[in-house]
Formats: structure tokens, C-alpha cells, sequence
């Protein structure tokens, strides 16, 4: 059989069948038209070892000799009910075919009674897609355990690093060396996890943020899933991951398949940047994406939490929308409170019926408020979730999911509250069907533009008839999702969960952005967004202007920071603007204009990262695609180690055109600069440097070898700079 050669955008994926399985030979730098004779790559035998090369397959299998972990687990349950019978299959090919963009594989044990497909798909960015599924081909049933997915790394990349956090801090990077062993990292959270990895990334020793070579991935799924780095002691590498599947999950009956969530990765020879445009171009190319956009900008955002959050009296209400478009807001959230029984977050989830009490005319008058200003009107809601507290957990305890088939009021088992609620089983048709009629009947109902749909707890003992059903709760949802939908293709819908707890390639394929995360401290964003950005482009993150002082960390930042941070992403704000000084109404409006004025650029251009020494200080920006005109900040943290922070390199510009650079926020009429020790400026320095009144005029070879100089910025302060081409 025919080796299949997978080639796009500078990246080459090489598959052989030189041993009867199929084996990935490379996947990284594009190696050209000819490839030599794979069989002259066959392995040497070492002492003490297997007679023959041990396989690295597509599939990897004990029975092949191979000491990683196995790409499939699972056992026959035999006519006695007991498992463990094809344990170990030796899968062969028995198909393999490609058309340049998509390989097919088939792999088959008639013996064992299974058969293996896998897909690899290399997308016009570089970008490469992989899944596999098993289907029972005997005539018992099969437990499904695990099947992974796995890539093979070269020994260059003897670095790791992957993604960690917590609520309101998400998505923080951590880095070590490889070494010998298996690495894992474990989600048991029944959602993605506000500590999952976004991006697994396997490299040289010291890779950049545009420097060295990179092999990334990311795992397309919102349940259960575990990734890892498998160095064996023969000197191969495999990155990978998997579902977690609970004991006795996936049960096959005969003909019945598990297919795998998707894995995405990618191979950069740019450092991290060059993984992050790969994302951003695939992510932009899917068909969503083009209709949620259409060329229609994503509008400016005010949601309602941090400024009232259960105050739901509609005063208010229609006084933060008229401040709202006053600012040029084109959207208004209104947020948790405004169904029936809900006074805090004890009681009402479940329950998606307008509250009369609050609302004695519907909502209506509040999205005719809303709407007569020149706005679209969102609405907060969390489908997945129930209050033992509300009418629909007494008239239907056995819709509340948990480790026993029998229901809490015949003495059933809960899992441990959280937030006060529990999980609504939507593997019961019933209990999906009820939301889904719930949902669909207000946006019928209501002239509704987006939905928040929030997801505000782990998904601990969850179960279904006393079985664990994380896999087929995950799956309802994606359901759900595509449902309503079909039924509303003109409503966004943004994932959010506890902020930034369900960030994945399988729920952004039926939603249209993310919340990144609960804590609006524009400091703290700034890590967050940073790494969330490095697989999903700005425009499917939320970033919103918070208030002064921060509700989560209690930090106090100016208007400028925290606008300059929202700046990078789906702008919005997140702060009872009513209570604003003139001040930061004029730079909020300011900010809001930028946004405007820029997020064509912002949502379609490329992301960059520059790699400096000083620690304190971070650069990045948005390149445009014809690299006429870019945009970025220069952040510092915190207190820098130098008195001053020097030139600062712009990267991504076209080496041979002119640029102008100058400053856009903040400038002499948004702050006082020159005054030492005023509180109010955002710099600290007698004199800025000498380009920063009149701008700079320069090469972008020059600005990405020299660079500019920076003025002397505060801790906690950021500066935007221009560069348009001349």
C-alpha cells in the first residue's frame, strides 16, 4: 500500500503502512514533492528487546509491542456478563484512501470483532484535525475504556508547556522539561474545567512566543478528557488525548460505534505565534463563523451582573440602557434574575418562565427600551442547571441527575450542591425536550438577538439511571445547542461557565463566543486573554470593561488600562456606567470609538507576541492581513526590573514598507504626562521620548529590529500605538 502524503500551508503529514498498521512518519515541516522509500526508514532492533521494530501506529497497540499507553482499551463482555475478552486486538489495515486534504483509514481484528477508522484532515491553514472511531463487529457487547488519539513529536521538542487556572483565573501557562515518562493531564470536572488545558505545546528547548519550533494541540471536547506527553525510553514521543470515560460508560452492542471528539493540532517553525494563526485561519474559515459575522461587526456589549446584579427593577434598567447608547453600546445583557422566583442563587433555576411578579408586563417594556435606542437586547440564562428550589425540581425530582436511579424524594442519592443547584439530566428525553420548548418559547416570544448561556457547576456523580452518563449529557447538550439553532440561526449564543470553565473546540462549534472569564480585573485579563487568544482569535472573546474597583480581586485600575485591555477582544463593558466620573465617561466613549474604528482590524488580523527581557513588560498586537496597518499595547504588569524599559521591537510588519507609528491612548488629552508624581498619568518621567508627540516614521524591518522607545509606564498601565503604512 501506498504511502499517503498530507500537505498544506508549509506542513507535511506523512503516512506509511510499511508493517500492515498505519503509522504517522512525520508531521511537521512540509518535506516537498518526492519522498523517498519509507522502508528504508524501518527501525533498528535493539538488545534485550522485541525481535521486530516496534510500531509507533496511528493507533498504538500492545499487540505491536508498543510500552506507551495504548490508543485502544476496552474488553468483550462475554456471555456471562463478564469483560475482559479482546483485550488486546491486532488491528491491520484494511482500507486506506485520500483526496490531498483528508486521509481515511481502516483498520480491522475480524477475530476480535473490531474495527478502527481514523480520520486525519489537514486544513488549508496547516492546521491538522484527527479522530477515530471503533465499531463492534462481534456478536457480543464491547466496553469502549478508551480510544485515544496520539501524534507523534520528535525528540527536538524537549520542552512542555500547557495551560492551568482556576475561577477568575483561567488559563495561565506553566513550562517544564520533558522527560521520560508519561505526563497527563486529567479533567474530571464534567465540563471542559476552569483548569483545563487549552493548548498542549511540545517544543524546542526555549521556544518563544516567535522563535523555535512547536507541536500543539488542543481536544475538542466539554466532558470528561484527559491529555498527555508520552516519552518512552526508546527515544519516541507522542502527544495526545482522549475521553475519560466513566466505568461502564460505552457499552457497544453489536454494530454499534464510539467516535472520538476531534483533535487539533499544529506544527509552527515560529515559535507560538505561528500556532496561534493556524487557529485563528481555520477558526475563521468555518462556515459559522462567516454567518455569525456576515460582515457585520460584533457589536459593543453592556451586560447587566457587576452593575445590578439581582436588582431587577426596570427604573433602573432603562436608565443603564439610555447611559448605555448614550456611550455607543449596540448591545444590552440582561443578566441572571429575571425569571420566576429568583431573588438570589438559591432557588428559580429550572423554572425559564418570565417572573410576573417583577416583570407584570413581560419583558417587553424593557426590550422596547432597549431597542428603541438603537440596540440589540441578550438575555442570561443557564439551561443545564436546577434549583431543588423551583417548580420544575418538585413536579420532576427524577430529572435531577446523580449516582442513583432512584429520584431525591424517594431517597435517592444528590450529588454535593453547588451554588445551590444540581444538574438537570437531558440525557431524559423529557427533561431535554422541557428545555429545549422553555428556551425556544422565549426567543418566540421576546425579541432576543443573543442568549449568555451560562453553566455554573462541575458535574460531580453525574449519572443517568445510576449510570455514569458525563458522555451522553455532553452530547445532549451539543444537541441542545444545535437545535435551537436550527430553530434561531439569527440568535449568538456565548458560552459561558463560572466564566471560563467550557472554552473548547467542541462547544464553539455550536456557540458564537466565549466568556473568558468571571474576573473583569483588567490586570488579571490580561494573562487570561492572552492565553485564551492563543487558539481562539478576539473576536469569539469576551472582554469587558469592569469597574474601578474590581469586584473579584479588589484591585482599583484607571479607565484607560481597563479600556485599553477590553480593547483585544469582543468589546464590552460589565459596570454600572451611571455612576461613572466625566472622566471615564470621555475616555470609555473614546475607547468605545477605537473599538469601533479598529475591530475590523482586530477581528480579522493576526495575532503577535513579541519575546522581550524584560519581565514587567508585554507587547502584543493585531496585524492586519496585507500588513498595512497594525495595532498595539504595551503592557506592564507590574514594577520592571530596569528604570526604564528601552525599545520595544513591533513584530509582523512588512520588512520593506514605511510605517507611521503613533500613539492613540493615552494621550495629552486623555491623562497629564509630564507631571512627576501625579497619580493620574499613566507614566512616571520628567520627559517622554523624543518620537512620541509627532510619531515615528520607519521601516518595519527597523521597527522589528530596532524598535520604539517606550515612555516610563506605571505598573498596572498600557499604551496603544498605530502603525499605518504609508
Amino acid at each position: 500500500m501506498n504511502p499517503i502524503h498530507l500537505r498544506a500551508d508549509g506542513v507535511s503529514v506523512l503516512l506509511s503502512f510499511r508493517s500492515g498498521e498505519a503509522e504517522i512518519v512525520h508531521w511537521g515541516a512540509d518535506l516537498g514533492a518526492h519522498v523517498p522509500d519509507l522502508e528504508l526508514l524501518t527501525d533498528p532492533v535493539p538488545h534485550s528487546a522485541l525481535d521486530v521494530p516496534v510500531i509507533a501506529g496511528v493507533v498504538p497497540q500492545p499487540s505491536s509491542g508498543w510500552l506507551g499507553r495504548p490508543g485502544l482499551r476496552g474488553s468483550r463482555i462475554d456471555e456471562d456478563g463478564r469483560p475482559g475478552r479482546d483485550f488486546s486486538p491486532a488491528l491491520r489495515v484494511v482500507a486506506a484512501e485520500a483526496d490531498g486534504e483528508t486521509a481515511r483509514i481502516v483498520q480491522r481484528d475480524a477475530s476480535a470483532g473490531l474495527e478502527v477508522a481514523t480520520r486525519l484532515r489537514l486544513h488549508p491553514s496547516g492546521l491538522l484535525e484527527a479522530a477515530s472511531s471503533v465499531t463492534n463487529t462481534g456478536a457480543t457487547p464491547y466496553q469502549v475504556d478508551e480510544l485515544a488519539i496520539q501524534l507523534p513529536v520528535p525528540a527536538d521538542a524537549g520542552e512542555l508547556l500547557d495551560l492551568t487556572g482556576r475561577w477568575c483565573r483561567e488559563n495561565h501557562p506553566q513550562r517544564q522539561a520533558i522527560r521520560r515518562g508519561t505526563w497527563v493531564r486529567t479533567g474530571r470536572h464534567g465540563r471542559t474545567g476552569h483548569d483545563s488545558s487549552l493548548l498542549v505545546a511540545a517544543g524546542t528547548p526555549g521556544f518563544g512566543n516567535r522563535s523555535g519550533a512547536v507541536w500543539a494541540a488542543h481536544f475538542a471536547w466539554s466532558g470528561d478528557h484527559e491529555q498527555f506527553l508520552d516519552a518512552l525510553a526508546d527515544g519516541r514521543q507522542m502527544i495526545g488525548a482522549a475521553e475519560l470515560l466513566g466505568s461502564g460508560e460505552v457499552v457497544l452492542a453489536p454494530g454499534e460505534a464510539y467516535e472520538t471528539p476531534a483533535l487539533y493540532a499544529a506544527w509552527s517553525d515560529r515559535g507560538l505565534d505561528g500556532v496561534t494563526e493556524r487557529f485563528h485561519r481555520w477558526f475563521r474559515a468555518r462556515p459559522q463563523h462567516v454567518e455569525v459575522d456576515g460582515g457585520r461587526p460584533r457589536p459593543v456589549v453592556l451586560n447587566t451582573w457587576e452593575a445590578v446584579y439581582f436588582d431587577h427593577r426596570i427604573e433602573p434598567l432603562v436608565e443603564l440602557a439610555a447611559a448605555a447608547a448614550e456611550l455607543g453600546v449596540e448591545r444590552f445583557v440582561l443578566d441572571d434574575g429575571w425569571f420566576r422566583g429568583r431573588r438570589d442563587d438559591r432557588a428559580g433555576l429550572g423554572d425559564w418562565h418570565v417572573d410576573e411578579g417583577l416583570w407584570p408586563d413581560g419583558l417587553t417594556p424593557l426590550i422596547e427600551a432597549v431597542t428603541s435606542r438603537g440596540m440589540e437586547f441578550g438575555l442570561w440564562v443557564e439551561p443545564e442547571m436546577v434549583n431543588l428550589d423551583s417548580d420544575v425540581a418538585r413536579e420532576h425530582p427524577d430529572w435531577i441527575a446523580g449516582p442513583d436511579a432512584r429520584s431525591h424524594d424517594e431517597g435517592g442519592r444528590l450529588p454535593v450542591e453547588w451554588r445551590h443547584q444540581q444538574v438537570i439530566d437531558l440525557v431524559n428525553p423529557d427533561a431535554w425536550q422541557y428545555v429545549y420548548d422553555r428556551i425556544d418559547a422565549l426567543l418566540r416570544e421576546n425579541d432576543i438577538a443573543y442568549l449568555k448561556w451560562d453553566q455554573n457547576r462541575d458535574l460531580r456523580e453525574h449519572g443517568h439511571d445510576g449510570r455514569p452518563s458525563v458522555h451522553a449529557q455532553t452530547l445532549a447538550v451539543y444537541r441542545l445547542f444545535a437545535a435551537l439553532k436550527e430553530a434561531h440561526p439569527r440568535v449568538e449564543i456565548e458560552s459561558c461557565s463560572s466564566g471560563g470553565a467550557r472554552i473548547d473546540l467542541g462547544v464553539l462549534a455550536h456557540t458564537d463566543r466565549v466568556w473568558a472569564s468571571d474576573c473583569n480585573d483588567a490586570l488579571e485579563r490580561q494573562t487570561i486573554q492572552r492565553w485564551t487568544q492563543a487558539v481562539l482569535p478576539p473576536e469569539l472573546v469576551g472582554a469587558h470593561v469592569g469597574p474601578t474597583h474590581s469586584h473579584t480581586t479588589g484591585r482599583v485600575h484607571d479607565i484607560g488600562f481597563r479600556v485599553l485591555t477590553a480593547l483585544f477582544g469582543h468589546f464590552g463593558i460589565e459596570w454600572d456606567i451611571r455612576a461613572a466620573s466625566e472622566h471615564e465617561r470621555a475616555v470609555l466613549r473614546k475607547g468605545i470609538e477605537l473599538y469601533k474604528r479598529f475591530r475590523g482590524l482586530i477581528h480579522s488580523g493576526v495575532r503577535v507576541n513579541a519575546d522581550l527581557v524584560e519581565p514587567a513588560l508585554a507587547l502584543h498586537g493585531i496585524v492586519a492581513q496585507d500588513r498595512g496597518e497594525a495595532l498595539f499595547t504595551a503592557v506592564m504588569h507590574r514594577t520592571p526590573v530596569a528604570e526604564m524599559p528601552g525599545r520595544v521591537r513591533l513584530p509582523g510588519l512588512d520588512p520593506d514598507r514605511v510605517y507611521r507609528v503613533v500613539p492613540l491612548l493615552p494621550t495629552a488629552e486623555d491623562f497629564p504626562r509630564t507631571t512627576e508624581g501625579d497619580s493620574a498619568s499613566p507614566f512616571v518621567q520628567h520627559r517622554g521620548p523624543g518620537w512620541f508627540d509627532e510619531g515615528l516614521t520607519a521601516t518595519g524591518r527597523f521597527l522589528d529590529a530596532v524598535g520604539v522607545t517606550l515612555p516610563i509606564l506605571r505598573p498596572e498601565q498600557a499604551l496603544l500605538l498605530h502603525a499605518a503604512a504609508e
